[in-house]
């Protein structure tokens, strides 16, 4: 029971880090996720602890793409004319 109690909180905490996920939502992530992990046992909890570095490497090279190579603006370049 207490460990319900301290994962909601610490998912309500969580979910403000989080876009797309909101308090209540995050409340009840964090207390559903030591019934799941639980039942995962020890070679679930690695292959999900793999699988969140996994995820979060590959988010913070899609981001480092986005930043480093600007998207080209409509109007941007100047039009060339025929002579």
């Amino acid at each position: 029971m207490i460990g319900k109690i301290i994962g909601a909180i610490a998912g309500s905490k969580a979910s403000k880090h989080v876009s797309g996920i909101g308090g209540t939502g995050g409340a009840l992530l964090g207390a559903a996720a030591p019934v799941v992990l639980r039942r995962l046992g020890p070679l679930g909890l690695i292959a999900a602890a793999a699988g969140g570095y996994a995820f979060k490497k590959y988010s913070e090279k899609r981001q480092a793409q986005s930043l480093k190579t600007p998207q080209p603006r409509f109007g941007s370049e100047p039009t060339r004319t025929q002579a």
